[in-house]
């Protein structure tokens, strides 16, 4: 499908843009979105510049490596000090945490390697079987189901899996408490959406009379979803409905959901300068502990920082911050050389933001 005529097609992005003016109506509107793709395309193809300046669209916390708690990534860098082989995601190993990051572990002789997936990690370890290799899982409901296949595929006995895998709908509970924090629309993630499905956020969006609407990730797809959120303001309704009906379904992938359900077990977990988040991470089962790195190693008492002094990481994870608001961004804090962890990933908010606004 062309750009002229698919999902970049200029005559329908203006007609939609000025659908969504005439649904605006002047009003003071925010809607949220969590997914670091959603504010790549966002970004990259400058819609904000075609809204209304009352309608504001935010990003939230929808990085997982922006949002992989301090103390995670410190038992990372233990394990690669204690002389394991430590795999992960490119992203991952760029997080900055208390007072090291991965990639400064490598530079000064640790063995850490960046996978494709867990399964690269579980080849690995089958080459290295003298070595204990750990693959750091890091990501949200579409990137779990993929680590568990590799668990219930009998792994090595020298593989294990450091989990900070983080569960959505929880966050965006939490975001919907937070004093001074408004929202009268959420764009619900895509890749999570294909996991779980639209209908997991049916019951979240009626609770807190808040609008959802699953997106896909081309530049019409985000401004559908505006009109449709805007659409069921204008009728009072607040519902969740599905514009990236190309590839979710209302139920999901219940394939996935079941070795999901198989392998992992859900427990409060820790999101950088977000808190505990109660139900909102995936925990290995006690039938395969043998492969949770948490209870196969020996861990000091850290004393880990999530936020460092001057970052504001945790404000714009929240929304409640914009990047350009941050004194160190695009000076103290750059792609080259994060302070925060909003910097790093390419779904990171001030990274993407530095990539395409930065003058």
């Amino acid at each position: 499908m062309s750009e002229s005529t698919g999902f970049r097609n200029a005559r329908y992005a203006q007609a939609i843009t000025r659908e969504i003016v005439s649904l605006n109506k002047e009003r003071e509107t925010r809607i949220v979105h969590v997914c670091g793709t959603h504010e790549d395309t966002i970004s990259s193809h400058g819609i904000r510049s075609l809204l209304p300046s009352s309608l504001r669209l935010v990003a939230g916390p929808g990085c997982p490596v922006c949002v992989c708690a301090a103390e995670d990534v410190d038992r990372a860098i233990e394990l690669a000090r204690q002389g394991h082989i430590i795999t992960t995601f490119g992203d991952m190993i760029h997080v900055p945490s208390t007072d090291s990051s991965l990639a400064k572990e490598r530079a000064t002789g640790a063995d850490v390697r960046v996978v494709y997936g867990a399964g690269e990690a579980v080849a690995i370890a089958r080459d290295n079987p003298d070595k204990e290799i750990v693959f750091v899982g890091v990501g949200f409901e579409t990137t779990a189901p993929t680590i568990a296949i590799e668990i219930l595929g009998n792994p090595p006995e020298n593989f294990s899996i450091l989990t900070s895998l983080k569960v959505i709908p929880p966050a965006m509970e939490l975001l919907v408490t937070i004093e001074g924090f408004e929202v009268d629309g959420f764009i619900t993630p895509g890749h999570v959406s294909t996991i779980i499905g639209s209908n997991a956020f049916q019951e979240f969006a009626k609770k807190n009379r808040v609008p959802c609407v699953v997106a896909g990730f081309e530049p019409l797809d985000v401004l559908e979803s505006i009109r449709m959120i805007l659409k069921q303001i204008e009728e009072g309704r607040a519902e969740s409905e599905n514009e990236y009906t190309r590839v979710v379904k209302p139920d999901g992938n219940r394939a996935a959901q079941k070795v999901l359900s198989d392998v992992f077990r859900l427990d409060d977990a820790p999101w950088r300068g977000l808190g505990i988040i109660k139900k909102s991470g995936y925990y290995i089962r006690d039938g395969y502990a043998e492969h949770d790195a948490q209870l196969r190693f020996e861990f000091p008492e850290f004393e880990s920082v999530d936020i460092m002094p001057g970052c504001r990481c945790h404000e714009i994870i929240l929304g409640m911050a914009d990047p350009i608001d941050c004194t160190l961004f695009g000076n103290r804090c750059t792609p080259e050389n994060p302070y925060g962890p909003c910097m790093v990933g390419h779904e990171g908010t001030c990274r993407i933001r530095h990539e395409y606004t930065l003058v």
